[in-house]
């Protein structure tokens, strides 16, 4: 199964970029294996779950996602842009 996804790595931080063309069910819930910090680099309608909470909309400011904890992105309206700091 291929991502959801088209990435760009540098040495610090991976930028993804998520189409409003790509159907909502690739969206899966998973878990990575460090922790992230995840930022929108523009303003969106996208939301982002943890695992046994509510689903929060994507921003720019920075969201905290601990290691080995389940989670999703739940599909917005037009293309999405994140920053993805592994730590």
């Amino acid at each position: 199964m291929s991502n959801p996804y088209k990435e760009t790595v540098t040495d610090q931080y991976v930028i993804r970029e998520f189409s409003t063309n790509t159907p909502a069910l690739e969206f899966v819930w998973h878990r990575d294996k460090e922790d992230r910090i995840v930022q929108a680099l523009h303003n969106t309608d996208w939301q982002f779950q943890l695992d046994n909470e509510f689903p929060q909309r994507l921003s720019e400011n920075k969201l905290f996602i601990p290691k080995e904890t389940y989670h999703r992105l739940i599909k917005g309206t037009g293309d999405l842009k994140v920053k993805i700091f592994k730590l």
